[in-house]
């Protein structure tokens, strides 16, 4: 039997690959092909179908690197063929590798009309079913000559990921361009075979189905006439009813297929390539959708709507006209699939208000699920931001990729930092591009770890990445496996109607407490240093542009801008996609990042600057504007004042060599090396430096991951460190610091250590010429401190890690991010690195062998990195880092100075202070946000949470007269039990431990 087994599988492959499939298309007579090349960059489409093209025959090379080429095919349906299905099959030269990685194509009628669009999995365009014989056929194809960057050696280092660098070489064969005649007898028979074939491969080998099937499948090869496929098909697929009519047992694992195409905003391709990715995509489902009365699609992303609704106006209509009928559905609530863990709490807010309002505008369409399928994990802050934005639900499946820990369930829910609760669902399908095969189903039915309690599960059903979406052969695989013995059954369904019948299944689901840390991708946190400093630079700006812009607004009738505002938060959202600030796209993607995100600087600046000098006015007097949400230096938080000065820092001679710095308050000793080896802090009267080591150490590993080389980092790069002791030279730098100067490989550092006069903390500028490859650079902090964990900032709060690796999950958390703060202390006193722009660190702690076993707790923070792939120029020239280190620090001074570092004071001249719009009385409560409303109405909106981890009565007032107040969502929508009570211009606000709050105060 084992034999007879493999026999019919074998000749089952051969049979179908050689005989039947070939016999889909029994007939073609090729098409006249004719070609533009776009001289530049892509074309509007009037432009393109206007152009005139020239010869170009099947089997040229086409096609420069991101280069657009439009080709028109022409020819007449035989009239022999009358009453037939005809399609034409166009081959621009793909693989029979994923679609979204290579030449794609976008087919139009001669009047401009999007029809669907082309990749290797796609292939087809429908001329008529049946057809009448004699019609003219006349279509267009916008194609893109896409390099294909991850080959089959997808972590080779490319200059085929920037146009500017990828050449001009011919990417592409034309390869077929033919009108056939569609045999749908044989295109069903296809589809019973692959359907019974994977399904048999996943069976028990003894299974008596699985040998049901076997013979089912030996009968209807017999059938099959292999000198005439078509005329003996339909016998064959008879011989197969039977076996495809069984039912599914009652117990079969469920699964809601829902339509998907994952499209990255950017990753291996542009910006601009997405676009029309969009395009393609929306396209070809809209079509699908008009063929398929029971498929559902659905696409998040608002971002990628917006670009369909700005650039092909005709695929908005077919798609408006979808959402319509409830089969095309928005989905996730998001601005885009965006990195969790990197975005600032008013960023990863502003994901859901921008993206939620852009459904509920268009489409009056309130989403309550969050579909991040590919992210590379999820802060501990989230789930209190997606109930914050009136969502509910949570879909990912990257958590699979983790390469040490399995994770528990599939199905739970998971509690923030705050204790919101989300339920989650990872579908056990293990991918985003479900194609239906027999083997994903088995896997989701096997792999489900909630048996017993449940047996639903989601698939994401389509291709993606690049996109491509769903096909017609995978829908017709779904329809035979809706109820199918011995596989999972099959249901189309919207992502809403999945999770509403899965929460019935979970009465009690587990829960699981804190982020979600993907094992996996942990570089991320590092790659391209200059994106990350500009998102992080953009998020602070806005911030001030919102809170001056806001302030002149109510005081001096200054115009609000809030279409500027509307559509920098946006780019700035975009931005934030999980291929694109985590650093691991194309050079191209991060050259343009880097001169976005100058380009938003200058306009932000200008926004705060022209708000500033309104509230000022002309005067002489020297002023001193707070952005930060602390007090200091005795200037309000929101407000400006005169500066006060105060205190001096001394610089002097260390005996054996280096300086030392005192200001009263932090005596630094800076050795002939250039390192720190003492940080007493006179206050406490202790030391903050582990003895007999040194802070300020950089520290160089090599960095050569297993694979994905962007986005990872191993864990034995630890193995290897070169610590970076030599220096070139070491002087006094101002009134308040040293200047060391130091050089290794091909690199050089220049690092300035100062200590600002009546402040407690050690401020580190770094400046890093870095030309180093496949290298990480770190900066060390060895802290003579006994702390068992430490506190990471996240959104609207910190997170705690261990800093002992006593089981694998602790030791997976090996580099791991913050936002602008990393603290620790012992009972009494603490210590934070607060940083200006970097997220990777790690903290270690060791027992010290000096003889008393003290422990060394050591903060390290990442710097850079240097990749080869997938741009093989990662990070290369200057970079400026600003770290500080704030011995004594609680928990409060950690959030206080965290915020102090990356909104630095401005000083301009005017004619009087100004005072706050608003203010809170305590240093618990910090306001992240203050704007103007955005429907226009002018009321102020306030957005602060509770940063220290305890409960808070804190009052907030007003620097205007407010005529009533009222809880918000995030989309400054009323809460029902939002009313706030009021004193004239003040406010009574009680918070639990890192509760968010939003409150919108009328103006009288």
């Amino acid at each position: 039997m084992h034999d007879d087994r493999n026999l019919v599988e074998a000749r089952l492959k051969r049979v179908l690959d050689e005989r039947i499939r070939p016999a889909v298309y029994p007939e073609s007579v090729p098409l006249d092909v004719a070609v533009w090349h776009a001289p530049g960059e892509p074309v509007p489409v009037a432009e393109g179908l206007a152009a005139e093209p020239g010869p170009i025959a099947v089997g040229a090379r086409w096609g420069a690197p991101w280069g657009t080429s439009w080709f028109r095919v022409t020819g007449t349906v035989p009239e022999v063929w009358a009453g037939r299905t005809v399609e034409a099959v166009l081959d621009l030269g793909f693989d029979e590798s994923m679609p979204g990685f290579q030449c794609e194509g976008l087919v139009y009628r001669p009047d401009g009309t999007p029809v669907k669009g082309l990749n290797p999995r796609n292939q087809w365009v429908r001329i008529g079913a049946p057809v009448e014989g004699g019609e003219e056929v006349r279509l267009h194809i916008e194609a893109a000559s896409n390099p294909v960057i991850l080959d089959h050696h997808p972590f080779r280092p490319t200059q085929l990921g920037d146009k500017d660098t990828a050449g001009s070489a011919p990417q592409y064969t034309l390869t077929r361009m033919d009108l056939a005649v569609l045999d749908e007898t044989v295109w069903e028979l296809v589809i019973d075979l692959e359907v019974l074939g994977e399904l048999m491969a996943e069976l028990p080998v003894d299974s008596a189905r699985r040998w049901e099937i076997l013979r089912s499948v030996e009968k209807a090869l017999d059938a099959v006439d292999l000198q005439d496929v078509g005329g003996t098909a339909a016998q064959a697929r008879a011989r197969l009813e039977t076996v495809l009519s069984e039912p599914a047992a009652p117990s079969a694992h469920r699964v809601s297929a829902v339509g998907h195409a994952h499209i990255d905003s950017a990753w291996l391709w542009p910006l601009r390539e997405t676009v029309r990715k969009v395009a393609r995509t929306t396209a070809s489902m809209t079509a699908l959708l008009d063929e398929e009365p029971e498929f559902v699609f659905a696409m998040s992303q608002a971002q990628q709507w917006a670009w369909v609704k700005e650039h092909r106006p005709e695929v908005w209509a077919r798609v408006r006209k979808a959402v319509a009928d409830g089969r095309f559905v928005p989905t996730g609530g998001m601005w885009v699939e965006s990195d969790t863990n990197m975005p600032g709490s008013e960023a990863m807010a502003r994901q859901f208000v921008h993206g939620k309002r852009f459904f509920l505008d268009e489409f009056g369409i309130e989403n309550e699920e969050v579909w991040l399928p590919d992210t590379f994990g999820f802060a501990a802050g989230l789930p209190q931001i997606i109930r914050a934005a009136g969502a509910k639900w949570l879909l990912t499946q990257k958590i699979s990729w983790s390469r040490t820990n399995r994770f528990p369930h599939h199905t739970f829910t998971w509690e923030g930092i705050d204790g919101s609760r989300i339920f989650t669902h990872f579908p056990p399908v293990d991918t985003y591009n479900c194609a239906m095969t027999g083997a994903e189903l088995a896997h989701a039915a096997s792999n489900f770890r909630d048996k017993g309690a449940a047996r639903h599960s989601l698939a994401p059903t389509g291709w993606g990445d690049g996109g491509g979406g769903t096909t017609r052969e995978t829908i017709a695989k779904a329809a035979r496996l809706r109820d199918l013995e011995g596989s999972a059954t099959v249901v189309w369904e919207t992502p809403a109607e999945f999770f509403a019948k899965a929460e019935t299944e979970y009465p009690n689901p587990p829960v699981w407490v804190g982020e979600l840390y993907l094992e996996l991708h942990r570089a991320t946190l590092t790659s391209q240093a200059r994106t990350k400093q500009g998102n992080r630079r953009c998020e602070h700006l806005l911030r001030e542009a919102e809170l001056w812009a806001a302030t002149a607004a109510v005081r001096t009738g200054f115009p609000y801008p809030y279409e500027e505002l509307d559509r920098i938060w946006k780019t700035v959202l975009l931005h934030q996609f999980h291929d694109i600030l985590p650093g691991s796209s194309i050079a191209w993607v991060h050259r343009e990042a880097r001169a976005t995100y100058e380009r938003l600087t200058g306009e932000l600046e200008g926004i705060v600057d022209a708000a500033q000098r309104a509230l000022a006015g002309e005067g002489s007097t020297p002023l001193v504007f707070n952005s930060a949400p602390h007090t200091r230096d005795g200037v309000p938080a929101g407000g400006a004042r005169t500066p006060v000065s105060g205190g001096r820092t001394s610089v002097t001679a260390r005996h054996g060599g280096g300086h030392v710095l005192d200001n009263g308050l932090l005596r630094v000793e800076i050795d002939g090396r250039g390192l720190v080896v003492s940080v007493h802090d006179a206050a406490a009267d202790r030391e903050t430096v582990a003895p007999g080591l040194a802070a300020n150490l950089l520290q160089l590993h090599p960095d050569f991951p297993n694979m994905w080389d962007a986005w990872d980092v191993d864990a034995f790069y630890r193995n290897t460190v070169t610590d970076l002791t030599d220096v070139d030279e070491i002087a006094p730098d101002g009134d308040d610091g040293v200047r060391i100067t130091r050089s290794f490989g091909a690199s050089r550092v220049t690092q300035v250590l100062s200590l600002p006069p009546g402040e407690r903390r050690l401020v580190v500028d770094t400046e890093v010429d870095w030309h180093e490859t496949e290298k990480f650079l770190k900066l060390a902090f060895p802290l003579d401190a006994h702390a068992e964990r430490y506190a990471s900032e996240t959104q609207f709060g910190h997170v705690h890690r261990p800093t002992h690796t006593n089981t694998s999950w602790e030791a997976a958390k090996f580099e791991a991010c913050n936002h602008r703060f990393v603290h620790l202390e012992e009972p009494g006193w603490g210590v934070a690195v607060v940083n200006d722009s970097t997220y990777g660190h790690d903290v270690t702690r060791t027992v010290r062998t000096d003889g008393d076993h003290g422990t060394t707790t050591t903060v390290r923070v990442s710097l850079l990195r240097a990749p080869r792939f997938p741009d093989p120029e990662t990070d290369q020239g200057v970079h400026r880092f600003r770290h500080a280190l704030v011995p004594g620090a609680g928990i409060g001074d950690a959030v206080r100075e965290g915020w102090r570092i990356n909104l630095p004071e401005r000083a301009r001249m005017g004619a009087a202070e100004v005072a706050p719009l608003v203010g809170v009385d305590s240093d618990a409560v910090v306001v992240t946000a203050v704007k103007l409303a955005d429907d226009g109405s002018g009321d102020v909106v306030v957005r602060c949470h509770e940063a220290h981890g305890g409960r808070v009565r804190t009052t907030l007032t007003a620097g205007f007269a407010v005529a009533g107040a009222v809880a918000t969502d995030l989309l400054e929508r009323p809460l029902p039990d939002g009313t706030v009570e009021c004193e004239g211009d003040t406010i009574a606000v009680r918070l639990r431990p890192f509760q968010l709050m939003t409150l919108r105060l009328r103006r009288e």
